[in-house]
């Protein structure tokens, strides 16, 4: 009989998610959940090249694998830097999307070495920033923006309970995703 599930995705020894200790406090809990989904991202396109990070799930979707990684780059900006950190559209403005080019995380996710390269790197960095930003924030009730989101303001705690969801909800996608690319599936 096998050690490992039937839908494994990788062995648990394998798996950087697991076996990590369990964090202590509200901050630290949030902080290690929305770490965990942004590794899934990493783990469900691990080992793909170019071509198959940029595979269209089905038409007329634009949703691939690489669009993902490019708008959660874009998400973490948007809310990182510009609702909480009070960012100007000057001083960080869209990676990917425009007035014209709404769409631009997905539909300029092309099969191609340098896009991938610099949508990673992209990635990893607006994460870096995110994290130095939670770290160096008195507590989670702190509001550093002025502009209202849809007409309310929202604290740290909010917007790191909804990066969580954002993440979750867009691993699904890559579950799907990848299973249509080489039928790996699960975790």
């Amino acid at each position: 009989m096998s050690s490992q599930r039937a839908d494994m995705f990788l062995p648990l020894d394998e798996d950087p998610r697991e076996g990590r200790p369990r964090p202590v406090g509200e901050r630290a809990v949030l902080v290690d959940f929305l770490h965990q989904q942004r590794m899934t991202l990493e783990v469900k396109c691990s080992g793909l090249d170019a071509e198959a990070l940029a595979r269209r799930a089905v038409p007329p979707s634009t949703l691939s694998l690489l669009g993902l990684v490019r708008h959660m780059a874009e998400v973490e900006r948007v809310w990182f830097r510009c609702r909480l950190g009070g960012q100007s559209r000057a001083q960080a403005p869209w990676l990917y999307c425009t007035e014209e080019e709404p769409d631009g995380d997905f539909d300029g996710a092309v099969a191609d070495p340098a896009v991938v390269e610099q949508a990673w790197a992209t990635w990893r960095a607006e994460c870096a920033y995110t994290d130095a930003f939670v770290a160096r924030a008195p507590d989670l009730e702190r509001v550093s923006w002025t502009v209202p989101h849809n007409g309310r303001v929202v604290d740290l705690r909010e917007v790191l309970v909804h990066m969580v969801e954002e993440y979750a909800r867009h691993n699904g996608h890559a579950d799907l995703l990848r299973e249509r690319i080489d039928g790996r599936r699960g975790q």
